[in-house]
Formats: structure tokens, C-alpha cells, sequence
């Protein structure tokens, strides 16, 4: 169970935008998905550390992070990223 990475269609990327926005500056932390999430990049770059192999994304990628993922979370630069649950 890994992230997808992906750059969005015209429309995920309209739909992404009416989102909440989450920024985080460069850290490394532990995270688990209990719901699913998607997000558009908008600044920065991590790499999410998952027990099938890492993951890395940035500026323009939309991620989709599944329900039930543990995952580490090492955010090389400041990320801010619109996101959304469910």
C-alpha cells in the first residue's frame, strides 16, 4: 500500500483548489491514514517512507494517501499543499 503520485487533470486540479491548505516546515515524523486523503502539492518536496518502498513527490504532484497507510513522513523542503478527506 503506497501513495499514488500523479499530476492532476485540469479538473482535479480546479476542484483542489477550493481545499484547505496545510503547510509544514522540513521535519520527519511518523503518520497513519485512518481515512483516505488527496492532496495537490503546491511548494516543496518530501518523501513518504512506507513498508513497500518510498515515495517521492513535489511542487504539482497530486497525491492520493490510502485509508489504513502507516507511513514516515521526511519533508526535505517546506511543504504547503491543499488537501482533502474522505
Amino acid at each position: 500500500m503506497k501513495p499514488k503520485v500523479k499530476k492532476p487533470s485540469e479538473k482535479e486540479q480546479q476542484e483542489a483548489e477550493s481545499w484547505p491548505i496545510w503547510e509544514k516546515e522540513e521535519s520527519k515524523f511518523p503518520w497513519e491514514y485512518d481515512i483516505q486523503e488527496t492532496c495537490l502539492i503546491l511548494k516543496g518536496k518530501a518523501v513518504v517512507e512506507t513498508p513497500e518502498g518510498n515515495v517521492e513527490f513535489g511542487e504539482g504532484d497530486y497525491v492520493v494517501f490510502p485509508k489504513g497507510l502507516k507511513c514516515t513522513w521526511n519533508i526535505e523542503k517546506k511543504i504547503r499543499k491543499h488537501y482533502n478527506f474522505g
